[in-house]
């Protein structure tokens, strides 16, 4: 049997690339290359890929979910940029405890995609 994977990356859509690239490091996401089509972002241990390539029905029910230590920190960050008004159709919604148990704060980015930022309940 092989190695377990060292990581599983989603790719995220990208209505404007260039404005969604300034988001994501604007939220501390570094890029590893400089693609036109397609970034691979990171932060510590988590990463993603964002490409050039948009569809709204698709972009507006995707969702991802990055758990963090803490959440009212990262919340401060989401609510200065949020506020900057530099990031059209951006928004967000404060954090709450869900019912399935985890803490968590909603941030649609600018293409419409819906990341759950999570963290534990005691955080």
């Amino acid at each position: 049997m092989p190695a377990d994977p060292m990581s599983i990356l989603t790719f995220v859509p990208a209505r404007d690339f260039s404005v969604s690239c300034r988001f994501y490091e604007a939220l501390g996401f570094e890029a590893g290359n400089d693609d036109p089509d397609v970034r691979y972002y990171r932060r510590g241990a988590a990463g993603f890929l964002l490409q050039n390539f948009y569809v709204k029905k698709w972009a507006d029910n995707f969702m991802m979910a990055m758990h963090v230590a803490d959440l009212d920190d990262w919340w401060r960050e989401v609510e200065t940029i949020v506020a900057s008004g530099e990031f059209p159709g951006v928004r967000a919604k404060e954090p709450r405890l869900e019912d399935w148990g985890m803490r968590v704060g909603y941030l649609w980015d600018p293409s419409g995609v819906l990341w759950h930022i999570t963290a534990s309940p005691d955080s």
